[in-house]
C-alpha cells in the first residue's frame, strides 16, 4: 500500500511555517556557528583573519550554492514521486540524484582547489591575507564531497514532510562545530585552521546524521541501480543546472562586491564579511524558503491540486513579509550592539549600520524572489529563476554598486545589494503569480 503525502491535505500556511520554520532553525543555526567562528577569529586581533574569511566566504560561496541547486533537484524529483504515490521510485531517484551530487560536487571541488589562487586574486585580496583565505580553501572545499551527502539527504527529508528531521541534521552538525571552535581556534590557537578543522567537522557529522533519518527512519535510498540511473540523469539535471545557475547567482553577486568594497581597504572587507555571515543569520528563514516549500509544491504538483499550488505560494508571500519585518527591526535595535561586539572600525561601523537600517529592509522583497525561485524549480520552469535572479545580480549589481560606492563610498555597496534585490524580487512575484495562474486551465 502505497503512503499519501503529508501535503496534499491539510492547512497550506500550515505546512509553510511549519517547514519554513524548521528549515530556518537548521540552516540559520549552522550560519549562527559560522558567525561564532568569525568572533573567535575576531578575538584574536589580527584583521587580516577575519578578512581572509570574507575573501574565502565570497569564492567557497559558489561550491556551496551548486549543491543547493542539486537538492533542489532532487527535492522536487522525490516529492512529485511520493504526491503521484510511487514510493519505490522515489527511493530509486533519491539514490540516483546522491550519486550524481557526489560527483558532479567533486569536479566543483577539484577546479575550486586548483585555481584559488586565481579566484582570491580576482576578488582583491592580496599579501597575507590572500595566502591565509587560499589556505583556508584547501583544507575546507574537498570535504564539499561529503557534505553532498547531507545536502541530498536533508533534500530527501524535505520532499517527504520530514521537516523535523530535517532540522535535527543540521543542528546536530552546527552544534558539534559550535562546541569545537572555541577549542580549535583560541585555546590550542590554531586560528584559521581550527576554523577550517571545525567547518570539515560539522560537514561529516551533516552526512552521517542525514544517512541515519534518510534510510533509518524513511527507508528512501534503495541500492543502485543503472537503469534508474539512465532514466533520471537528464530530468534531474534539467532542473539541477537552471537550479544551479540560480543558486550561483547570489555568490556571483557578492563576489562582485566583494571587489567593490575591497577598494575600501581590509577595514570595509572585515564589516563585509560580518554582514554577509550576519544576513543569512538573521533571513535563515528566507533563505530555507525555497527548499522548505518546494516539497508542498512538488506533492501538490503531482497530485493535479492545482489551487494548493497558488494558495501556496500567497501563504508564502505572507510569511515572509512577516517573517523579514520582524528580522529588520531586530537587527536596526541591535546595531551598535554588533558593531562593539565583532570591533569594527569607524568605516566597518558606517557599512553595518547601512545593511541593518537600510539593506536589511529590502528583504521584504528579496523574499518574493526566493519564493518566486521555489514556484518556478518545482513546476517545470527552472530557467525562469534563473532568469530572475541573473537580472538581479548579474545585471543590476554591478552598475548599482558603483553607483552606490562613488556616491555613498563603502555603505553605498550595501544600498546598491539592496537596490537590486528590491527591483528583483518585485518582478519576479509578478511574473510567477501569472505563470501560476495559467496551470491547470487547459487540463
Amino acid at each position: 500500500m502505497q503512503q499519501r503525502g503529508r501535503f496534499l491535505t491539510g492547512s497550506i500556511m500550515g505546512h509553510v511555517v511549519r517547514m519554513t520554520l524548521t528549515g530556518a532553525t537548521g540552516i540559520t543555526f549552522v550560519f549562527l556557528v559560522d558567525l561564532a567562528n568569525l568572533f573567535w577569529l575576531s578575538q584574536l586581533g589580527d584583521p587580516a583573519l577575519v578578512a581572509a574569511i570574507g575573501y574565502a566566504f565570497a569564492v567557497q560561496f559558489f561550491s556551496v550554492s551548486t549543491g543547493i541547486g542539486l537538492m533542489i533537484a532532487a527535492t522536487v524529483m522525490v516529492s512529485t514521486r511520493i504526491g503521484k504515490g510511487q514510493r519505490e521510485g522515489a527511493r530509486r531517484e533519491a539514490t540516483s540524484a546522491m550519486i550524481m551530487t557526489i560527483g558532479f560536487q567533486t569536479l566543483v571541488a577539484a577546479l575550486i582547489v586548483g585555481f584559488r589562487h586565481d579566484l582570491l586574486a580576482l576578488v582583491g585580496a592580496e599579501g597575507k591575507t590572500a595566502e591565509l583565505a587560499a589556505r583556508y580553501l584547501a583544507f575546507t572545499v574537498p570535504s564539499l564531497i561529503v557534505m553532498a551527502i547531507g545536502l541530498i539527504g536533508s533534500a530527501v527529508l524535505r520532499a517527504e514532510g520530514d521537516g523535523k528531521r530535517a532540522m535535527y541534521v543540521t543542528l546536530t552538525s552546527g552544534t558539534i562545530s559550535m562546541a569545537v571552535d572555541p577549542f580549535l581556534i583560541i585555546y590550542l590557537g590554531l586560528g584559521l585552521d581550527g576554523a577550517a578543522y571545525a567547518l570539515i567537522l560539522s560537514r561529516f557529522v551533516l552526512a552521517g546524521m542525514a544517512l541515519r533519518f534518510v534510510i533509518g527512519t524513511h527507508n528512501l535510498l534503495a541500492l543502485p541501480r543503472l537503469r534508474t540511473f539512465k532514466r533520471v540523469w537528464k530530468p534531474f539535471f534539467f532542473i539541477a543546472f537552471p537550479a544551479m545557475l540560480t543558486q550561483i547567482s547570489t555568490p556571483f553577486g557578492n563576489y562582485l562586491l566583494t571587489g567593490v568594497i575591497a577598494g575600501f581597504g581590509d577595514d570595509a572587507v572585515a564589516a563585509w564579511a560580518v554582514v554577509s555571515r550576519l544576513t543569512v543569520v538573521a533571513f535563515g528563514g528566507i533563505f530555507s524558503l525555497s527548499g522548505a516549500i518546494g516539497g508542498i509544491y512538488g506533492q501538490n504538483f503531482g497530485a493535479q491540486q492545482y489551487d494548493r499550488l497558488r494558495q501556496t505560494f500567497k501563504d508564502s508571500l505572507i510569511f515572509c513579509a512577516a517573517y523579514t519585518t520582524v528580522a529588520w527591526i531586530l537587527l536596526s535595535l541591535s546595531a551598535n550592539w554588533m558593531i562593539g561586539v565583532f570591533g569594527l572600525s569607524t568605516e566597518g561601523a558606517a557599512v553595518y549600520k547601512a545593511f541593518a537600517y537600510i539593506g536589511s529592509g529590502a528583504f521584504v522583497l528579496v523574499g518574493a524572489l526566493f519564493v518566486s525561485n521555489a514556484t518556478f524549480n518545482s513546476l517545470g520552469k527552472p530557467t525562469r529563476s534563473t532568469l530572475s535572479n541573473w537580472a538581479r545580480d548579474g545585471v543590476f549589481m554591478l552598475p548599482a554598486a558603483w553607483l552606490g560606492a562613488a556616491w555613498f563610498a563603502a555603505p553605498g555597496v550595501v544600498y546598491a545589494q539592496a537596490v537590486a534585490g528590491g527591483i528583483a524580487g518585485a518582478l519576479a512575484a509578478m511574473w510567477s503569480w501569472h505563470f501560476l495562474k495559467s496551470i491547470g486551465q487547459n487540463r
